[in-house]
């Protein structure tokens, strides 16, 4: 009836990407669990699923009190040997009385209440409360990531800093006929988006955490970006500065934007919206544009200082 479930995104703390061996490595947060890789359209690897059981009051937007018991799952992700994520989810479902954890161990990724669901009054609580002592799926999702950066493998040297983002979102199946998808972004805080889905009932949890974790990737690309270029052209500094803080941007991470590249083809619709309004990859183009345009001009003042050094070098050689 209701997934739920969150993403949290950030720059792999190394200094260079890794190689898909080392993503493999990095990720095996599971022993004798397989990693699963892939190198099209881009370097790309998942660990196996971190499942954290739960026994707790659910979030409600009118602060009803119903209890969930299950296993979260979480898993890991890191692309292009660069950007390294945590995904958590978890499928709602009603259920009539507690059962031993056996049965919840065995439906991993299902919560079931103990108590009447409320579908509305959850979703609405679970996106926009701020109860700590409700289901935390912030918490399980960054210990999962902070596990994850704490790596021996990593030598904690990042070419440039960024923030970490969360997207927490809700998926509600609408079984009407011809219903479109559906997604409704909103920007919570410079760090947090939340996301609330229509979807078709077909649609499995996989999948649109797939969605999800591919939103939370490109989200977090360009407020990385954003954020950067608000920095260079609201400070007062030498340009040659100003390109030594572009540049890493082009050079680590540029060839990672790729929309949609792993989307269900049933969800693809909703990526289409997000390139109408509000336009991610136009206000991405744009903004690689000025970074090269900021590049390509320190890079022309370079050159013509360094010809009026050979200028005047020349008399005195003569």
């Amino acid at each position: 009836m209701l997934t739920v479930g969150e993403v949290h995104t950030s720059l792999l703390q190394h200094s260079t990407a890794l190689a898909q061996e080392q993503s493999a490595e990095v990720l095996s947060l599971i022993e004798g669990e397989a990693v699963l890789t892939s190198r099209r359209p881009s370097l790309y690897a998942v660990s196996p699923d971190v499942r954290t059981g739960v026994d707790c009051w659910l979030p409600s937007a009118r602060q009803r009190q119903l209890r969930g018991v299950g296993a979260v799952v979480t898993r890991a992700i890191i692309t292009g040997g660069r950007i390294v994520q945590a995904s958590s989810v978890i499928h709602v479902v009603a259920g009539e009385r507690r059962q031993p954890w056996s049965h919840y161990l065995a439906n991993p990724g299902v919560l079931e209440t103990v108590g009447k669901l409320d579908v509305a009054d959850l979703g609405a609580g679970f996106l926009h409360g701020n109860n700590a002592d409700v289901l935390n799926l912030e918490a399980i999702t960054g210990r999962v990531l902070d596990g994850v950066q704490m790596s021996d493998l990593l030598d904690r040297r990042p070419p440039l800093r960024t923030a970490r983002t969360r997207l927490r979102w809700t998926a509600q199946a609408d079984e009407r006929p011809n219903r479109d998808v559906s997604a409704v972004v909103t920007v919570d805080s410079p760090t947090l988006r939340t996301v609330e889905l229509v979807l078709d009932p077909q649609d499995v949890p996989a999948a649109v955490a797939g969605l999800c974790e591919d939103l939370a990737l490109h989200d977090w690309l360009l407020t990385m970006l954003s954020s950067l270029v608000e920095s260079v052209v609201t400070r007062s500094a030498p340009g040659q500065e100003h390109v030594e803080r572009l540049r890493p941007v082009l050079e680590h991470l540029l060839h990672l934007w790729l929309p949609g590249a792993r989307v269900h083809p049933r969800l693809r619709p909703i990526w289409d919206q997000l390139e109408q309004v509000p336009g991610f990859s136009r206000q991405w183009n744009s903004s690689v544009n000025w970074i090269r345009d900021q590049i390509s001009v320190s890079n022309m003042a370079l050159l013509r200082d360094l010809a009026g050094r050979v200028a005047v070098d020349e008399p005195c050689r003569r």
